[in-house]
């Protein structure tokens, strides 16, 4: 790292700064921000007098317009918990200067120690900082608006499988840490002109196929299993007493293995514990698997690693067989490195990569519609959020660099958080936070799980010996970075009663599994004990008895379409295929006609030459009766006419075979099928 016990020689740089901002003098007393209350404690004589730019802590956005010296303060990287800008800074070039290392800008915390870093900009340099810093010693020649991203219709990056084209720069910087507002989702205000509808099911959980409609769209929760628990704390090394009892992936993983023929399950032995290992036949009974890894033990991992935050993910495209299986570790503590691991069989790992830092609730998950591994990581922009890292290679994108910069291209970018559209908890009354984003492919989208944090704090809970309330909600992606929530409702909610699952409700890893008809989510939960009040969180009630359960959906069952006694209609967005059967996942009345992009039905596909589809069925062919298939319409952009009545409309799609099998993936998979799509299609329903 380039020091200097001097300050740099020269003129001050003049500088435009963006937002609403004040300058001041550097003294004694000087309020260094216009939304805190912190004010200067100390400072170096030869920086005293100077002027500085008075601004949000959040942010600090500025652009060089004549030549010269800046200086910035940012709190010392080292200080455990300090939001600093220190290497984001060094990356561009900034020299520390050493007069002196460090001082006591504000406040008596280690993490409000700063240390001085200068650079001789040129005009043009801009640098966005976040939090949080202080620029000194610059003339402001005014403020300036950062000019607008580019709009998504003029995109020039990559096409996904659907038609989405994807901006140049990616993953996009667009995303405000600070900006409470619920995000935009580009893709649905500027959709594709032909929307690609060869893989996977089409769902109506947003208004991406839909041009025009008269049909309500209903939302549905997941109902839980009456036999909950499936799993719970029985072996000493899930009991763990005198710490907390847990058998639950809370991360981990639940897959089915078509080669093996039975569910697979990767969860966590007591609270903070090691990795175990347990297999079903129907996903309800489990049975621990004694392994060769900790003899007499079900673990994957020595007992001696500890994990905290974890995900076990299968690689769809390996063709090495030696990497079939990913596994990352996040152990416990503060903004520090995990482990990636990779193995063959789910059972004997690698030796570890050590990955970038990152906070201790940190996952990842693969995205098959394009090719790349995932990390979901832990950050604190309003108190719990998600900066995101993708790499084509799991282990080489372990090595992702600190995530504290929003200047260059080749670090974590802020992803997301709670927004003001996530409802508080009626009791505890604070705004809430987003404790872990988990994905996984499902048919024709990524399928998310937001487990939003609403409360209390852990130091509240601690006094009381029950778990803080995580519930999870659904979340929709379409290019695997923007999220669609139009549901704020939790689809698996806590309790807040003495149940085993009263809070601290998470997801799994793979999300859910496919049955026949229905989709099987399983989650953790943790009942908490009122009576364990030690001080030590490895001991506090809080965290005590953690156990795994599952919960139910209808197959596509997210969101409805719904008519009543009146017929509704839906009309989609021009869209193209190569298939020619059309099925549909419906329980209602229903007819089809499918109409050219002016909107002007196409002979035989007309309404009246429909075969009425009656009934409740998640797959069911629809047919004309002077048409075979839409082998005369394949490769065209058409439009489709829904006609609803009496019920609801889940999902379509134009199969390329007469078993409507759709292509699309199926999440964590599931009992007839051979893999993680849907090769099979009404052979795994029956």
């Amino acid at each position: 790292m380039p020091s200097r016990n001097e300050p740099l020689p020269g003129p001050v740089a003049s500088v435009e700064v963006a937002g609403g901002h004040e300058t001041d003098v550097l003294q004694l007393g000087a309020k260094l921000y216009t939304n805190r209350n912190y004010v200067v404690a100390e400072a170096p004589a030869w920086l005293r007098g100077l002027t500085f730019v008075r601004n949000e802590i959040e942010r600090t956005h500025f652009r060089c317009v004549r030549a010269g010296v800046a200086t910035v303060l940012t709190p010392n990287p080292e200080a455990p918990g300090a939001a600093s800008m220190a290497r984001a800074l060094e990356r561009e070039g900034f020299v520390r200067i050493t007069q002196p290392e460090l001082f006591q800008l504000f406040g008596e915390q280690a993490i409000d120690q700063v240390r001085i870093y200068q650079k001789a900009l040129v005009a043009g340099d801009e640098l966005p900082l976040r939090k949080w810093v202080v620029l000194v010693g610059v003339e402001v020649a005014g403020g300036f608006t950062p000019p607008p991203p580019q709009p998504w219709s003029e995109n020039a990056g990559e096409l996904l499988y659907n038609g989405i084209r994807l901006p140049k720069e990616w993953p996009p910087r667009t995303q405000d840490p600070a900006n409470y507002a619920a995000p935009a989702v580009p893709y649905l205000d500027s959709p594709p002109a032909v929307i690609a509808i060869d893989l996977g099911r089409q769902l109506f959980v947003d208004d991406f196929l839909v041009a025009e409609t008269t049909l309500e769209r209903r939302f549905h929760l997941a109902t839980k299993y009456e036999g909950n628990p499936v799993l719970k704390p029985e072996t000493p090394w899930e009991i763990c007493a005198p710490e907390n009892a847990a058998a639950c992936p809370k991360g981990g993983g639940v897959w089915w293995d078509a080669e093996r023929q039975r569910f697979r399950m990767w969860y966590e032995a007591g609270w903070i514990g090691s990795i175990c290992y347990a297999e079903s036949a129907d996903g309800l009974h489990w049975e621990r698997v004694n392994l060769d890894i900790d003899p007499g033990t079900n673990r994957v991992l020595p007992a001696s690693f500890h994990v905290d935050s974890w995900t076990v993910f299968p690689d769809y495209d390996t063709a090495d067989p030696a990497q079939r299986w990913k596994l990352f570790v996040r152990g416990p503590g503060g903004n520090l490195p995990g482990y990636s691991f990779v193995s063959p069989d789910g059972i004997h790992w690698s030796e570890p990569v050590t990955t970038g830092d990152t906070g201790d609730r940190s996952t990842m998950f693969y995205n098959p519609f394009r090719k790349q591994w995932v990390y979901s990581l832990r950050s604190g922009s309003r108190g719990r959020s998600r900066h995101y890292w993708e790499h084509r290679d799991f282990l080489a994108g372990a090595k992702w660099p600190a995530f504290d910069s929003y200047l260059s291209g080749d670090c974590p970018v802020f992803w997301c958080g709670a927004d003001e559209l996530d409802p508080p908890d009626p009791v505890v009354q604070r705004r809430c936070q987003l404790y872990n984003l988990d994905a996984v492919a499902y048919e024709s989208l990524m399928l998310g799980l937001f487990e939003i944090h609403r409360g209390p704090e852990n130091d509240v809970c601690e006094k009381t010996g029950l778990p803080k309330i995580t519930e999870l909600s659904l979340a929709y992606s379409r290019d695997g970075f923007h999220w669609s929530r139009p549901d704020r409702r939790a689809f698996i909610p806590a309790t807040r009663e003495d149940t085993w699952d009263r809070g601290y409700v998470q997801s799994v890893g793979g999300l859910c599994a496919v049955q026949g008809d229905r989709l099987w989510f399983y989650y953790t939960g943790f009942r908490g004990d009122a009576q364990r009040l030690d001080r030590n969180w490895m001991k506090n009630g809080m965290y005590h008895d953690a156990s795994t359960g599952v919960a139910f959906l209808r197959r596509d069952g997210f969101a409805g379409m719904v008519a009543g006694n009146t017929p509704g209609d839906l009309v989609t967005r021009p869209v193209r295929f190569s298939g020619e059967y059309l099925f549909v996942n419906a329980a209602c009345e229903l007819r089809v006609e499918v109409l050219d992009e002016e909107g002007r039905a196409i002979a035989p596909f007309t309404l009246a030459d429909c075969v009425p589809v009656t009934g409740d069925s998640t797959l069911c062919r629809v047919v004309w009766r002077e048409a075979e298939s839409l082998a005369a319409v394949r490769g065209k952009p058409v439009r489709f006419r829904f006609q609803v009545r009496d019920g609801e409309l889940f999902a379509f799609w134009v199969s390329d075979q007469e078993n409507g099998r759709s292509n699309g993936y199926i999440a964590a998979g599931g009992p007839g099928y051979s893999g993680f799509t849907d090769t099979v299609g009404c052979a795994a329903t029956r």
